[in-house]
């Protein structure tokens, strides 16, 4: 399935940005801020109100030492509050046990999982496993709890007023210390277990020799009302799922672990894994009863990060996914802002149909363009879906940074674009419905992006039905935020009285 292209006539295969414009989204920003937003172009939709919270790594260094990679920055959560058409911006750092320890010495003191290490070369790092939980992936408010997620530890509360760190959440006394929640929890808008009532799935995974899948479900009150654990063979780095109504969804991607670098101090966890091109990636299927068989499919060799969604459809399976030739690995010598794109695999669109019966998998290319980032309307997680959001390169082919926002529309096929190119870089695009709103593309579109032009960023508002008449709105921040990673919406209001 090809889509078709409906985009402005000035987009091409040319490169579409200079490196240095993109680099400096990635300096740091160690201010936190509170302000009503003052500098909007257009206007902000009166029905759009609520909070809009995003995570990513705040700092990019520590006292002026580099880290490796951006994810292993310390987690900042910035806060919009839009209510009657005013906005209000405010941003902290989640106050970890790593982030104060580094602040007061003034020096980076762990291990970071892409690559950082601690100054003074291997002997400085040999057999030093103790890593920070960095808070710095997703961020979501459910249950009256507003909680800072890194997959590799229990999440952080925060008070969704002030932002203010609360401390380790155990979610409601199920977390252990030393227990992960995973970073990508999905929303079952109408869970058939619950009475077709909203409900939060998400999972953790202790990778070995045999990896351990722990799934938990969350009532809308916080309450985990179901949790199953499984074990499959050999090493899993799961950093996503998709669900339907009967099934969580994960893909083990073909890769090897070798931590003997790692132990001895010459390179970190993510660098210690390869991808295996001879090795099929699996399919995990497990059903959210709990109690009905694990069933583990084949497919051609892949690398996927992030879901799009998935749906159950005349006994078949389809997932909607991100996916790589390759594992995007990291250099140990290498810096992250010097990335020659071109030599790097690019995120493509792949629809996978797995028949239950047969236990076979067909798989399709969508979207050939660069793309990460999916959304969708929330009503369709887990349903078939009519449009999906992404962000995606400017130029049709090429791997490049994202500076778009696409709109697929998989009943007549064809596609939107809205293009922040040359000086302007997008990253993941949020749905939020229009209150009383029936159709499925009937919302905004948020998007934090940085603008390289003014070296801050901005808040835009897109219409979802129509990308290409532009932005409804662009709120200037006084500043940058550096590139996040994944954020939320919730309708409930968390900014100062107007």
């Amino acid at each position: 399935m090809q889509l078709q292209n409906r985009q402005p006539q000035n987009l091409s295969s040319n490169k579409s940005y200079t490196r240095q414009d993109w680099q400096k989204g990635y300096e740091s920003q160690p201010r936190e801020f509170d302000y009503w937003i003052e500098d909007i172009e257009g206007e902000i939709p009166p029905e759009l109100q609520g909070t809009f919270f995003k995570n990513g790594p705040g700092l990019l260094d520590i006292n002026g030492q580099p880290i490796h990679h951006p994810f292993d920055g310390d987690g900042m959560i910035c806060k919009i509050a839009i209510n009657q058409g005013r906005a209000h911006f405010s941003n902290r750092f989640v106050q970890t046990e790593g982030y104060l320890a580094e602040q007061k010495a003034g020096k980076i003191l762990y291990r970071g999982v892409f690559g950082t290490q601690k100054p003074g070369g291997w002997l400085a790092n040999i057999f030093n496993f103790k890593t920070k939980n960095i808070a710095n992936t997703n961020v979501i408010y459910w249950g009256n709890k507003l909680l800072a997620l890194w997959e590799a530890a229990q999440p952080h509360r925060l008070d969704p007023h002030t932002l203010e760190t609360l401390g380790l959440d155990t979610i409601q006394g199920t977390l252990n210390p030393g227990d992960a929640f995973a970073a990508h929890p999905r929303i079952d808008p109408h869970s058939q277990s619950d009475d077709a009532a909203p409900c939060l799935v998400n999972f953790a995974v202790k990778p070995g020799l045999s990896s351990t899948i722990t799934i938990y479900e969350l009532n809308p009150t916080g309450e985990v009302v179901r949790q199953h654990s499984h074990s499959i063979p050999g090493f899993a780095f799961l950093h996503d799922m998709a669900i339907t109504p009967n099934t969580c969804i994960f893909f083990q991607n073909p890769v090897r672990l070798n931590l003997l670098p790692f132990l001895v101090g010459w390179r970190s966890p993510g660098q210690c894994i390869d991808f295996n091109p001879h090795e099929k990636t699996k399919i995990i299927l497990i059903p959210r009863d709990g109690k009905s068989a694990v069933k583990i499919i084949e497919t051609e060799p892949c690398f996927v990060f992030h879901h799009a969604n998935a749906w159950e459809e005349n006994g078949d399976i389809f997932i909607d996914s991100i996916c790589y030739d390759s594992f995007p690995s990291v250099d140990p010598d290498g810096d992250f802002r010097e990335v020659d794109f071109e030599t790097v695999p690019a995120g493509q669109l792949w629809r996978f149909q797995v028949n239950l019966e047969t236990e076979t998998v067909q798989h399709q290319v969508i979207e050939t363009r660069c793309c990460e980032f999916p959304s969708l309307h929330p009503e369709q997680v887990g349903r078939p879906n009519r449009y999906l959001y992404i962000g995606t390169a400017h130029a049709l082919e090429g791997n490049a940074p994202l500076q778009a926002v696409l709109k697929l529309d998989f009943k007549t096929q064809t596609q939107q674009i809205w293009s922040a190119a040359p000086r302007g870089f997008t990253g993941e695009p949020v749905f939020v419905p229009r209150p009383g709103g029936t159709r499925e593309d009937d919302g905004w579109l948020l998007v934090l992006m940085y603008d390289a032009a003014h070296h801050r960023s901005d808040l835009v508002i897109l219409d979802a039905e129509d990308l290409t008449r532009g932005p409804t709105a662009r709120l200037h921040l006084k500043h940058h935020v550096p590139y996040g990673l994944h954020g939320s919406f919730t309708p409930e209001w968390f900014g100062p009285e107007a």
